[in-house]
């Protein structure tokens, strides 16, 4: 009698502790610890390429002096040329036209009742300018000096104020519209968002007032932000039932078709055959 006592209490003790690791904090832990990681993974990129410009690597150096130079000659060459690329970083992409259409989708998705989308747009935009800020004056890194310049910018060089936000802002507006678009068009949002990413790197390096670097750790601070935020919204979809979403299906694929994106997951009926 005393040993069924026993295992009754061994077999009680194993089943909170299994109760315990199963639950909602273990999950929230499990969440915390996964979102942790996944954000300390992108952000060693970034971390290393800021320790190597900081350090000056002689092959980071030789790379960002050889593009800039034999850019530079090709610009002097073709004036015409920089008037387009100064018209592409300037206009199309500039970070003011980035974050007006962001501002735009944010107010779409308020009026779509998308609260915390919206939020999450709205947060990833702004933090991911301040956080460019205030890296690039605690780097204080030069812009390049060149002869015969033919652009000029303000303030500091690393990272580039462009390219981040050309990745934060077409990663919101790609992980928020995805779900509008059909399957079969959606190599052209990809394509242009890829094209904005790229083609503002290089017209920044073209132009003469970023290094190769400086658009390269921009690209990598934009996508350490870009992840951190959507993990926190990944979490907030796991907390009210909703299943996780793959990259190519956008952040909410339920904004495509639901009137209300944020009402809870209708609950599953019972099996027709149940109790019959």
């Amino acid at each position: 009698m005393a040993q069924r006592t026993v295992r009754t209490r061994r077999l009680g003790t194993v089943r909170a502790l299994l109760a315990r690791h199963s639950g909602p904090d273990a999950a929230f832990g499990r969440r915390l610890v996964l979102a942790v990681t996944a954000t300390a993974a992108v952000a060693v990129p970034f971390a290393l390429a800021l320790v190597l410009v900081e350090s000056r690597w002689p092959p980071l150096y030789r790379l960002d002096r050889t593009t800039a130079e034999r850019l530079h000659r090709t610009a002097l060459e073709h004036p015409a040329w920089v008037g387009v690329l100064d018209f592409f970083t300037g206009v199309v992409w500039d970070p003011v036209t980035m974050r007006l259409l962001v501002a735009a989708l944010v107010v779409w998705l308020l009026t779509r009742r998308a609260w915390r989308l919206a939020t999450w747009a709205g947060v990833t935009a702004v933090s991911g300018a301040l956080i460019g800020f205030l890296v690039k004056n605690a780097v204080e890194r030069a812009r390049p000096h060149l002869p015969e310049p033919v652009a000029h910018a303000p303030g500091f060089s690393f990272p580039s104020g462009h390219a981040m936000t050309a990745m934060t802002s077409s990663a919101v507006l790609l992980l928020v519209l995805l779900p509008l678009v059909p399957r079969a068009w959606r190599p052209l949002p990809w394509g242009l968002a890829a094209t904005a990413v790229l083609g503002v790197g290089y017209t920044r390096v073209a132009l003469g007032v970023h290094w190769v670097s400086d658009v390269v750790g921009g690209w990598l601070l934009g996508i350490a932000v870009v992840t951190a935020t959507t993990l926190a919204f990944e979490a907030w979809r796991a907390d009210t039932g909703r299943p996780r979403t793959a990259v190519s299906e956008g952040l909410e694929p339920e904004i495509s078709c639901a009137t209300d994106p944020e009402a809870p997951p209708a609950a599953t009926p019972p099996s027709a055959g149940r109790g019959s």
